[in-house]
């Protein structure tokens, strides 16, 4: 089994959470960073959780077999729904933390499989929530294998998520870490022109989801992807109506062969954190964003208190001549 040099400036194990960039140019040097981390970790008598595309998966297990220490997992039904990646680790840590484990994890974001801009700016944000999302749990740590194939700016948007950052086997603190990033620190894309508009307030439900279907069938949506569609479309609307001032806009375009449904109210959502999270099943209440997230291909939510609070809803148009 590769290493790497043993570190010297590691803090000691169980103190919080740790978010690491591990950036990387081949996939020799992936292997390189990537083996050692697990072996420290086995060393550790630590478990770990592997959650990385398929083709990185097939490296790491001809040199780190699948076992009860080292955990793969399949992202694939997770790689277009950025949404659920918070709580799939949040699954996966708890089952190690309540068996009294150290957990470290592996986690690399399917940048390639990305079909569109919204997908790769969601997936960036997905980075930098995640540091909210652990600040107050279980103490587990967290390399992040990126690719320095990319463009220097995503690099860069990729070190303000990081607190710590993996090179030659040693971590240090991320000089380009941003632990004050506003909520919209990843912006939303520009609506893609032609775009239909609808100003909707209280009694308006009904002719939002008909203005929903028939932009819908024109694209050969239907059935029950539609129905889907209809309920968190509804979902939205209505905490609009209720939180965002009485009111709201709603615009529909396609992009990428998706159809997008965005809506705008002047309300603040202060938790950006919010539908990310499967909610307890004692929990009374406060489970709409999160089914609206299980609903839908990608879901998108950006909110200021100056600019209001913007949600788009991407569902997956059928191929061209299917039903």
């Amino acid at each position: 089994m590769t290493s790497s040099p043993p570190r010297t400036d590691t803090p000691p194990p169980g103190e919080g959470y740790r978010h690491e960039l591990y950036p990387y140019r081949s996939g020799e040097e992936f292997l390189e960073g990537t083996v050692g981390f697990i072996q420290e970790a086995l060393d550790g008598g630590e478990a770990v959780v592997v959650a990385v595309p398929e083709s990185k998966a097939t490296l790491l297990r001809a040199e780190v077999p699948d076992d009860g220490a080292v955990q793969y997992v399949d992202t694939s039904p997770l790689a277009h729904h950025p949404g659920r990646l918070i709580g799939a680790w949040q699954e996966w840590i708890r089952e190690y933390t309540a068996q009294g484990r150290l957990v470290r994890g592996i986690g690399e974001s399917p940048w390639a499989e990305a079909r569109s801009p919204s997908e790769v700016e969601e997936l960036r944000y997905h980075e930098w929530l995640l540091n909210k999302a652990f600040a107050d749990g279980p103490a587990w740590w967290l390399l992040c294998p990126y690719d320095l194939a990319g463009e220097q700016a995503a690099v860069e948007q990729m070190a303000r998520c990081h607190p710590e950052i993996r090179a030659d086997g040693r971590t240090t603190p991320s000089t380009d870490f941003d632990p004050q990033a506003p909520f919209d620190f990843v912006p939303l894309t520009h609506p893609c022109d032609p775009y239909d508009e609808f100003a909707y307030s209280t009694g308006d439900l009904p002719a939002l989801r008909d203005k929903i279907t028939a932009c819908a069938e024109q694209l050969g949506l239907q059935g029950h992807r539609l129905r889907e569609l209809h309920l968190a479309a509804t979902e939205v609307a209505a905490n609009s109506i209720r939180y965002g001032g009485g009111q709201g806009v709603l615009r529909t375009w396609t992009e990428n062969r998706r159809l997008v449904c965005e809506f705008w109210d002047a309300g603040y959502i202060s938790d950006p954190l919010v539908g990310r999270s499967k909610p307890p099943h004692t929990q009374m209440g406060g489970r709409g964003l999160w089914l609206v997230h299980q609903l839908c291909d990608m879901v998108e939510i950006r909110s200021t208190p100056k600019t209001g609070t913007t949600i788009r809803l991407h569902t997956e148009l059928p191929p061209d001549g299917a039903v």
